[in-house]
């Protein structure tokens, strides 16, 4: 029960998200002046609406979506004498970029408020996987020595680490993420020189690193035990902040899932084949596409099993991915209209330049071949997404 209330809980929230999406072109048409006609969430057969002012708002039946429905929009549309001035391809282009790009500057509001409320809240996970001390253990274990004796101090105790030291070295090599420190720390014993950023400070410490023995587990579930070498510390995973520090810290995360998008943008088309296997048996990679279904699937295990930092962090990760998507230069997307109201811009400025009238509105015809092109690969996509997160979907591990 738990799980599927999950599953509604993202859902909905993946809804709100949509139906701010529409209310930040709603807004900011309605604040140029621009006729607003209709804003309603989903698709398919009307099932409520209701008429306040010039604007009907309503629900259809098919939750997948939304749309505001501004006079004007193109050239070609139909608009009636005394609604001329009021038209969206009239207005100047700063404006029309402004509504335009409002949809996912929302998704972007939302992203960062939900971070901020997480860092505020309920803490943020290590997600740059850095190597910062939370404990310094008194001893290092080892199989056959599980517990600490009275008076055993770690090597890393020795040589003075303390919580909130960052390991940035070890050895003279760069170790930016905890598991290249423990790499780094476990193919060395003796004598070895660790780089750590105590707050403004970059020390130098020198350790003993010890030998334990430790079990590991083979990929067919045999296990073994191996020795390596260990300091005794412990990997900070998550961070508190308060309502003013929560503030930068909303900001580095958002930065760093804007960055993560962008590059799983980059490889998403080289992730499709591993999703059509995927829906042939073979085992679903955790990095491939998901769809609306997949993303709320996960959620609801998240829910489940109290994992609130992960549903949160999806949600926001979600709200950045659709936002990033959807200014793409690319009809029918917000960012393709963008695109070529700012080459109506540019090609105008030119032709003043030279002396000549300002050019035609583009004609959108002329797009449609293209325009119908990414609506069948987007479809595509999506039905190939969402059959592999019914037949295979990712799970949490």
């Amino acid at each position: 029960m738990v799980f599927f209330l999950g599953i509604l809980l993202f859902a909905l929230l993946i809804g709100i998200s949509i139906a701010l999406h529409e209310l930040g072109h709603l807004a900011t048409a309605k604040m140029f002046g621009m006729k607003v006609t209709r804003y309603f969430i989903g698709f398919g057969p009307k099932i409520w609406s209701f008429r306040r002012g010039e604007t009907e708002y309503g629900l259809k039946a098919i939750p997948a979506g939304g749309f505001c429905e501004i006079t004007g929009m193109t050239a070609l549309d139909e608009v009636r004498p005394e609604d001329q001035h009021r038209a969206f391809y009239r207005q100047k282009t700063w404006k029309r970029v402004v509504v335009l790009s409002a949809g996912s500057v929302t998704h972007f509001i939302l992203g960062f408020l939900i971070l901020y409320l997480m860092a505020v809240f309920i803490g943020m996970p290590n997600l740059r996987n850095t190597a910062v001390i939370e404990e310094v253990a008194p001893c290092v274990q080892s199989v056959g020595k599980p517990d600490c004796a009275p008076g055993d101090t770690s090597p890393a105790g020795q040589a003075g680490f303390r919580p909130g030291d960052e390991i940035t070295a070890v050895g003279g090599v760069a170790t930016p993420t905890w598991a290249e420190v423990l790499k780094s720390t476990r193919d060395r014993f003796g004598t070895t020189d660790f780089t750590v950023r105590r707050g403004d400070q970059t020390l130098t410490l020198t350790v003993d690193v010890a030998r334990v023995d430790r079990e590991y587990q083979r990929t067919d579930g045999s296990k073994y035990t191996r020795e390596v070498g260990a300091i005794g510390v412990v990997q900070q995973r998550e961070f508190e902040y308060n309502a003013i520090t929560g503030v930068g810290a909303a900001v580095s995360y958002t930065g760093d899932m804007f960055e993560n998008t962008w590059k799983g943008l980059l490889k998403f088309p080289e992730k499709i084949p591993a999703v059509v296997k995927a829906i042939g048996g073979a085992e679903r990679d955790i990095e491939s596409p998901v769809s609306v279904v997949g993303a709320s699937r996960l959620g609801g295990e998240a829910v489940e099993r109290g994992l609130w930092p992960f549903f949160w962090l999806m949600l926001a990760g979600l709200n950045f991915f659709v936002g990033v998507f959807n200014l793409l230069p690319l009809l029918p997307l917000d960012g393709g209209h963008i695109a070529v109201n700012l080459y109506e811009r540019v090609r105008n400025w030119i032709r003043k330049l030279r002396g000549m009238p300002a050019g035609a509105p583009v004609n959108y015809l002329r797009l449609l071949p293209l325009t119908y092109f990414v609506i069948f690969v987007g479809g595509a996509v999506t039905l190939l997404t969402v059959t592999a997160d019914i037949v295979n979907p990712i799970r949490l591990q």
